[in-house]
């Protein structure tokens, strides 16, 4: 069975968790980082030296790190992926480059907002730079309302540019912030709490 290493509440977790419930495929989760520990043990390191979640491990015994290459892998790997990472070298580009994008560009101002609103203590809250990660996170959605224009999902069919992304979405549209109406936006958001996988892994209470 393939086993994912790393705590439920880790975003880069859920999207893993999230596609192999798209699947199909049982999987055995072994609580990892943040208050689990384990990540800086011998053992984790020679899986992972980052000392991060997620980690992947094959029946086989081969393991990857790094949530977005997991992802990539599994679809490439597993029967029906390719519902879900084409084949088709542009509209497969264009799935990746979101993916690439949301590590490159959003996941900075949307770390500094959750930890501020979620794990920070209120009296301890940096909140000049919350409101200054808030705008930079606006900007970043509204490129992404752009993109929708038209379309359904990021990348045109529900894949995993939306798998890379839908986490932060959620922590968007449940932390405690000025929001503006964004209704493409909104309207995926609906869209993906359609789907089963989505509403148990991912939108869930935030911690």
């Amino acid at each position: 069975m393939i086993t994912v290493w790393g705590r439920a509440s880790s975003v880069n977790v859920m999207k893993v968790l999230w596609l192999l419930e798209e699947l199909a495929i049982p999987c055995r989760r072994v609580d990892a980082g943040g208050a689990f520990g384990r990540t800086r043990d011998a053992d984790y390191a020679a899986m992972n030296p980052n000392a991060t979640v997620p980690t992947l491990v094959m029946p086989h015994g081969y393991s990857l790190w790094e949530s977005h290459a997991i992802l990539r892998y599994l679809c490439r790997t597993q029967p029906g992926g390719t519902a879900f990472y084409p084949e088709a070298p542009e509209a497969r580009a264009d799935a990746e480059r979101w993916m690439d994008w949301t590590l490159a560009s959003l996941n900075e101002p949307m770390r500094v907002i959750f930890w501020t609103f979620v794990r920070t203590p209120e009296a301890e809250r940096d909140l000049p730079a919350a409101a200054r990660a808030r705008d930079a996170a606006e900007r970043l959605w509204r490129i992404v309302e752009a993109q929708l224009e038209g379309r359904e999902f990021v990348a045109g069919s529900f894949g995993v540019a939306d798998m890379a992304l839908g986490g932060f979405l959620h922590r968007w549209f449940e932390l405690p912030l000025a929001r503006p109406e964004l209704p493409r936006l909104r309207g995926w958001y609906e869209r993906l709490l359609q789907r089963p996988a989505y509403r148990t892994h991912v939108a869930v209470p935030l911690t």
